[in-house]
């Protein structure tokens, strides 16, 4: 697949735009495909750092309604696992890349481990993570309900649910939300999205062009530990775009029974 997408990059470059990397843990130790090891993404901290390219996500979101923009990364990361304060805080920190945390908040609320063997953050934690200035929290649902399988009334209740438990126990609005899955929810459910927040992300490996992107439709570039350095960089530049496109494929087949 990254052959592929590789060879799909060379007979159509991409263009400049933001791109938005999408992060799960840091830690190593659950064998997810999407669990780094810390000095590999420390190691990738770094570069982005001496790029100059990495950006908040709120100001990436304010600059793309207008054409012609420099090419820009925001680090997002998703769930609400420990290891991001354990392992991911210190890189960030060490090499100042700012990122949002998008987080499903009945996890921590109830202390409930997430599958595979992640540990729930706390709130206080969540709270010292927020008050380094380089964490912004953006909400993922509160129960990581696959939104295309809620009615509109369930998605407002998930939605309302984690934005009232974010601004309560850390006392900030959480202005960006990520589909759980990167599944999209309908078109009556990005309704109920667009009331709460300001953006709403997916997991759709592409580039967010200036003057075009959707802002409730932000694609995202998801980072895995068989990207090392190499499918990092490319993924920075806006590239493997056919390897998220498959994947996008292959994960609405897999949650089409899933609601979490």
């Amino acid at each position: 697949m990254k052959t592929a997408a590789i060879a799909y990059d060379r007979l159509r470059p991409p263009p400049d735009g933001v791109v938005i990397l999408a992060y799960h843990r840091v830690g190593g130790g659950s064998g997810l495909t999407v669990d780094l090891d810390p000095a590999l993404f420390a190691d990738q901290m770094a570069e982005l750092a001496a790029s100059g390219r990495a950006r908040t996500l709120s100001d990436v979101v304010d600059a793309l309604p207008e054409p012609g923009g420099p090419h820009r990364v925001a680090v997002t990361f998703d769930d609400g696992t420990s290891d991001f304060v354990e392992h991911a805080l210190p890189a960030l920190v060490e090499h100042r890349v700012p990122a949002t945390y998008y987080i499903a908040t009945d996890f921590i609320e109830s202390q409930t481990w997430f599958p595979n063997g992640g540990k729930p953050m706390t709130w206080q934690a969540l709270g010292e993570a927020v008050s380094t200035g380089l964490v912004d929290i953006g909400s993922h649902t509160h129960s990581h309900a696959v939104m295309d399988k809620l009615s509109p009334g369930e998605a407002e209740e998930e939605l309302k649910t984690a934005r009232g438990l974010i601004e309560d126990r850390i006392g900030v609005q959480p202005d960006h939300f990520a589909y759980p899955k990167g599944v999209f929810g309908g078109v009556a459910n990005e309704a109920k999205v667009a009331q709460h927040h300001r953006s709403a992300a997916l997991a759709v490996c592409d580039v967010n062009r200036y003057g075009e992107a959707d802002v409730l439709r932000l694609d995202r570039s998801p980072i895995q530990t068989s990207d090392g350095m190499a499918h990092f960089r490319r993924k920075v530049a806006g590239g493997m775009r056919l390897e998220g496109r498959l994947r996008d494929r292959l994960n609405r087949r897999r949650y089409v029974t899933s609601a979490r």
